[in-house]
């Protein structure tokens, strides 16, 4: 589990491809590595990855077809930056919100507008993806944590701040780059127990609209 701050922009070192999909080095900049293991997480542009070798500058993971498939992974090259995250710990101040490393789908900057010190991106929404998606909700991108400033029929904004812009990869978006994209865990749950329907019973959860508004979950 990780919360969406990034920690350091690293870069991509290496990429073997491989029957299986591909083995990556990523260099880690600044990133503290003095407690890290084998066996760890590491989100790696919002893409949860195992260490499987590692020493004081760099890790090496395995990527999945599947991962490939899923995300901008396919797209990465030599010197590719990445944002970096270590799996939060139970002491770790949340700064963001909760984020699992799963990326739903890749998304893409549809358009980049300057206003004041801030500047404003629009991203594209797939369909399948856009109940989860509120505004001023959370949303993931390349692993940072975000909040949706408003919406459109097929497309979000997102307000970003120039500590934000300095701190992550966001200075390199423009209009057609893709994103990874992973949706608020908390919607993925709250719809699954508003449609799941028992096997055994065909008798709904118990969970209703009402009373997820009565509780404080919606609005």
């Amino acid at each position: 589990m990780f919360t969406g701050i990034i920690e350091a922009v690293g870069h991509i070192q290496a990429v073997q491809v491989n029957a299986q999909g591909a083995r990556i080095i990523v260099s880690t900049g600044s990133l503290d590595m003095s407690d890290v293991k084998l066996g760890d997480s590491i989100a790696t542009n919002g893409i949860c990855l195992t260490v499987v070798a590692f020493d004081s500058n760099s890790y090496s993971a395995d990527v999945s077809n599947e991962t490939l498939t899923r995300t901008g992974f396919a797209h990465y090259s030599v010197g590719q930056k990445v944002n970096l995250e270590k799996a939060m710990l139970p002491t770790t101040r949340f700064g963001g919100h909760m984020v699992s490393g799963h990326v739903d789908a890749l998304a893409e900057i549809v358009a980049v507008e300057q206003d004041g010190n801030s500047i404003h991106y629009w991203v594209s929404m797939p369909d399948s993806l856009a109940p989860y998606i509120a505004e001023k909700g959370s949303v993931t991108i390349d692993g940072t944590s975000l909040t949706v400033n408003s919406l459109a029929e097929d497309k979000f904004r997102l307000t970003i701040v120039p500590h934000t812009t300095e701190q992550t990869i966001i200075s390199s978006y423009q209009a057609g780059s893709k994103v990874n994209l992973e949706v608020d865990l908390i919607a993925r749950y709250i719809e699954r127990l508003l449609t799941h329907k028992t096997a055994e019973t065909n008798q709904s959860s118990g969970v209703t609209r009402e009373l997820l508004a009565r509780s404080g979950f919606i609005k």
